[in-house]
């Protein structure tokens, strides 16, 4: 863990951010605004797990959630801050570790939760913490939603395939969809990126 959080720390530090900067993920906006098969869902509190800068929660924020972002690097809370204060929108920036979320101070009883690029960076005994600690801030019937490198899928990132999503989650969670995620950096690969919709099961 102590490692993940100085890379990135680092990568903000030195201004790379590949990550920043990309269109809202066409699986949020079908939570978020509704689609063809499923209707929007109704806004209650967010929690935006590994917000960086904070372009997801300002989107979340401007649909009606009341959204808490939570991001380990301080410079990338600044930013995300600014963005907010300069659009006139009032989120809950916090500095937590994705695997200590219900002793950090986040709250609990989010009714979306969402997870774009966190879990994938986690190796280790770090995954199960993460589980847990997702579960207990979730409401009854939240979504979580995850988009994340398959295995493979980015250099430098350990990657999270569907099996492991469902063995992992299988306690509390139910699938309900996957697909492939639209990235730009994807380069023609197929399935490099993926979203998993889950369903809380409490």
């Amino acid at each position: 863990m102590a490692t993940r959080q100085l890379l990135f720390r680092t990568f903000y530090q030195l201004g790379f951010t590949p990550w920043d900067g990309h269109p809202i993920a066409t699986s949020l906006r079908s939570l978020v605004e509704g689609s063809d098969d499923e209707p929007a869902l109704t806004p209650g509190r967010a929690l935006d797990v590994g917000c960086g800068t904070g372009d997801t929660s300002l989107y979340l924020a401007q649909h009606g959630w009341q959204v808490t972002g939570v991001d380990f690097v301080s410079k990338a809370l600044n930013k995300a801050r600014a963005k907010a204060a300069a659009a006139a929108m009032d989120i809950d920036f916090r500095q937590a570790d994705a695997t200590r979320l219900s002793t950090e101070g986040v709250g609990t009883g989010f009714g979306l939760i969402v997870d774009q690029g966190c879990l994938h960076a986690i190796s280790g005994d770090d995954r199960d913490k993460y589980v847990r600690e997702v579960t207990a801030v979730a409401a009854p019937d939240a979504r979580l939603l995850l988009v994340e490198f398959t295995p493979g899928g980015s250099i430098g990132v350990p990657g999270i395939d569907q099996p492991e999503i469902e063995r992992r989650f299988a306690e509390a969670w139910t699938l309900v969809s996957t697909g492939e995620q639209p990235y730009p950096a994807n380069r023609g690969r197929s399935n490099a990126l993926r979203h998993y919709i889950l369903r809380h099961n409490r």
